[in-house]
Formats: structure tokens, C-alpha cells, sequence
């Protein structure tokens, strides 16, 4: 078994963050990515600008290894994009010799498991390595044998779905080549398609805010372009943050920019819409919360992503039922219960699951919850390959210190049921049929 490789499945920076400890401690992992080239699903969302600036996006060990090589650090105040992160940083650090020898691109894990043993199978169950199925961009398949997997992929290729039911919305699959996921870029590539259009972005995150000013920005050019913001609560406030009080001012920003515009009135809100069913009418596309319609050109979901488990369906895993993350990590990171925008401090010991030598970190260990950040990222594989590596002090010994929001979710969850919605359905500006409605909860 010591003569196999760790597998870190995912060269974007937590799995490259991965590598570098465990190169750092004298092990040779295998780097695993499905694109053509590390951070490639960064590059999807190449154009956003962050709101966590270099000095919480650079990860030690990374650090290290590039600084040793002569590579500066940029301004530690400064906010790269999604593009810069990987041409300033992640890029660099995979053209070093020691990581570039490690690095496998065009590789997709597609099932993992243990060598002759299902996951029923319990004896030696311990002492037999770890199998992954490879697929190659040319269609070939490999099986590549592990002491340890660090599964590092992420959950960006799993957006949730428009329906709020959790389930894709009546049509929604039908349609999906007419609904975009994520946070495209409506000032650069996209523009076209949406340029003086009816626009509905349907989410509460800041992939929604960020994608809503863009919105506005481009009606600036393009006049007869209307935003509308689709949401399934009718309380706004708690959507705006902490405003002057969040660590990152960036992100506090964030919430002020969207809230003036409302109350500006620059777009027009949906609130309360739950979406039920998506339909093609000529051809715009009309959108149903219940016996409600909202009618459109175009629909961007921003509802944030959730993880795919299934190439793990071999391995003995214990996910929380609703957080869909570890089990340990779970009310720690949950949203329904989390308040303040501090997380504590957690590593491997939170993130251990039943199959021994298997973690899930970076977004993915997040599992549905919306509020990850690159240092916890780091943090998380500084303490897992210190495990593998048998150096359980420093693997217990975990660091972390986030920037707070200034927000906690205990403000305002007395008022769910008592404020009124800021714009109640039966007087949203045109394009929502005029029903009675029910009264409903945020």
C-alpha cells in the first residue's frame, strides 16, 4: 500500500492545495482533473470578480512551493477574478516540475471503489487499496489503484434545479437548452442573448446579486433590457448581508449595491414565486408559481449547486441527510441553523467518513450548503494530508479564521412569518396574472 499513490481527484485549488502538502511532506500524490487544464471549471466563471481578496485565496504549502521558484504574491487586498486566480495562480503553481509530474488532465474519475470488494464486502476490506475508473477524452478507460482518496471535485457541475420543490420543475428538462445555470457572462460572451431582453434571474446568493447588477449594467447599453429577480421568499433583508458590518467589505458591497436598486426601484421582484413549471408559449418561456405566471425571454438560475455522489455509490460514506455533508460537518455549516457567518474551526476529524483513507473537502464537503470559502478549503487539506501522512497533532491542530458577515440568521427569523412581502403578487408590474394569493411564510 505505501507504494501507491494518494489520488486527489480535482486540480482546482483546493485539490492543487492537496497536492502541494502532501509534496511538502515527501509523498508523491496523483493529481486528477476532468478538464484539459487545472481550475477549468474556474474559468466558467472566469469573468466574476471575487469578494474574498489574495489574502484568503493563496494557500501555504501553494505558496511555498511557487515563492521558492520566484513567483510574487499579488497585492494581498486586491479581489482577482475567477480567470486571474488561475492565470496568476493556479497555472504557475501547476508548471512547477514537482506539481506538473503529478498532474493528470483529461481524466475523469467515474466510479471508485475498493480492489475485488464491493461495499458489502467486509473482509480485508482495509488493507485493499482503493480502484478508480478513469475515463479518457479519447473514450479509453483505465483503472488506477490508490492508498488514500482525496475527493476535491467540487459541485459546480451540479447546479440545483429551477423548480423549488427541489426536483427540476414541471418542463424544466425539456427546456433546458432555453435555461442558462450558474452565472453566465452577460457582459462579455452572452451579451447578445441577452441584451434587450426580458430577463428573469431566479436565486438569493451572490451569484444571483452579482449576475442581477451585470443585468443592470448592461440595460445601460442596452436599453429595452428588464431585469426581473424571481424569488421564492417575500423577506428581502436578510438577502442584503451585513452590509458595513462584513469582514470582506467586498461582499458587504455586494448586499448594499442589489438593495439600493430596489428600492430604486431598477428591477422589477417576484416575491413570493416559488417556481412549479416552466413552459414554452410563442417563443418566450413562461414560468408558474402555482396558478401565478411570470412570462419572459430569458431565465438564469442561481439557486447554488449540491454534490454528485455517484462514483462513490462502492464506498461506505455517511452523508447528513440534509446538508448532504459529512455528518459531523453538518451543523456546523448548516444554514438553517448557522448564524453570523463564523464557522469553527474544523478538519479531518469532521470531515472523516466510515471508508477509511476517503474525504470529501473543498465545496463539495459542503454539500448543499451555500457558504464555503477557499480558506476553509486550504485548512481542510492541510489537516487531511497531515492524517494520511500519520501526523495526527498537526492534523488535529486546526487553524481557521473567517472573515464574519456581520449577519446572523437569528435576526431575522422571528419576522418570517410577520413582514409583508415588498412587493405582494397582486401588485408585481406586468407579466404576473393577478390571483388571490395565499399568505405564505419566507
Amino acid at each position: 500500500m505505501k507504494q501507491l499513490p494518494i489520488a486527489i481527484i480535482g486540480a482546482g485549488p483546493i485539490g492543487l492545495a492537496a497536492a502541494a502538502h502532501l509534496l511538502e511532506r515527501g509523498e508523491r500524490p496523483v493529481v486528477l482533473e476532468a478538464g484539459a487544464r487545472v481550475g477549468a471549471t474556474v474559468l466558467q466563471w472566469g469573468h466574476v470578480r471575487m469578494f474574498s481578496p489574495w489574502e484568503f485565496n493563496v494557500d501555504a504549502a501553494c505558496r511555498s512551493l511557487l515563492e521558492a521558484e520566484g513567483w510574487l504574491m499579488p497585492p494581498v487586498d486586491e479581489l482577482p477574478t475567477g480567470a486571474e486566480l488561475v492565470t496568476r495562480y493556479l497555472q504557475p503553481l501547476a508548471n512547477l516540475r514537482s506539481m506538473r509530474e503529478v498532474i493528470r488532465t483529461s481524466a475523469r474519475v467515474t466510479a471508485i471503489s475498493r480492489k475485488q470488494r464491493d461495499k458489502l464486502k467486509e473482509a480485508g476490506r482495509w488493507t485493499a487499496p482503493f480502484l478508480l475508473r478513469l475515463q479518457m477524452d479519447d473514450g479509453r478507460e483505465e483503472a488506477l489503484a490508490a492508498r488514500a482518496v482525496i475527493d476535491a471535485s467540487g459541485s459546480w457541475q451540479q447546479p440545483n434545479p429551477l423548480g423549488a420543490d427541489g426536483i427540476p420543475a414541471l418542463g424544466e428538462a425539456q427546456l433546458s437548452g432555453r435555461i442558462a445555470y450558474g452565472i453566465p457572462d452577460v457582459l462579455g460572451v452572452a451579451r447578445e442573448q441577452y441584451a434587450g431582453k426580458r430577463v428573469a434571474v431566479v436565486g438569493s446568493g451572490h451569484s444571483a446579486i452579482n449576475t442581477l447588477l451585470d443585468l443592470l449594467r448592461l440595460r445601460d447599453d442596452a436599453p429595452a433590457t428588464e431585469v426581473v429577480w424571481a424569488l421564492r421568499g417575500s423577506n428581502m433583508q436578510p438577502l442584503y448581508g451585513g452590509g458595513t458590518d462584513d469582514q470582506l467589505p467586498a461582499r458587504g458591497q455586494l448586499g448594499m449595491r442589489i438593495k439600493a436598486a430596489v428600492e430604486a426601484g431598477a428591477l422589477e421582484i417576484a416575491a413570493p414565486f416559488p417556481i412549479t413549471r416552466v413552459a414554452k408559449v410563442t417563443n418566450r418561456l413562461q414560468l408558474y408559481s402555482d396558478n401565478n405566471w411570470l412570462r419572459v425571454d430569458e431565465v438564469i438560475v442561481c439557486t447554488g449547486a449540491r454534490p454528485d455522489f455517484n462514483m462513490m455509490r462502492e464506498l461506505r460514506l455517511d452523508i447528513d441527510p440534509a446538508v448532504e455533508s459529512a455528518r459531523a460537518l453538518a451543523p456546523l455549516i448548516d444554514p438553517n441553523l448557522h448564524s453570523c457567518g463564523s464557522v469553527p474551526p474544523h478538519g479531518e476529524a469532521e470531515l472523516r467518513q466510515p471508508e477509511r483513507n476517503f474525504y470529501i473537502i473543498g465545496m463539495k464537503s459542503y454539500g448543499r450548503a451555500p457558504t464555503f470559502l477557499l480558506a476553509t478549503g486550504y485548512e481542510q487539506a492541510r489537516s487531511i494530508t497531515a492524517a494520511l501522512c500519520g501526523d495526527w497533532a498537526a492534523a488535529r491542530d486546526v487553524q481557521l479564521h473567517l472573515p464574519e458577515t456581520g449577519v446572523c440568521v437569528t435576526d431575522y427569523a422571528s419576522e418570517c412569518c410577520d413582514e409583508p412581502a415588498l412587493l405582494p403578487l397582486d401588485v408585481i408590474p406586468v407579466g404576473l396574472e393577478k390571483l388571490p394569493v395565499a399568505a405564505a411564510c419566507c
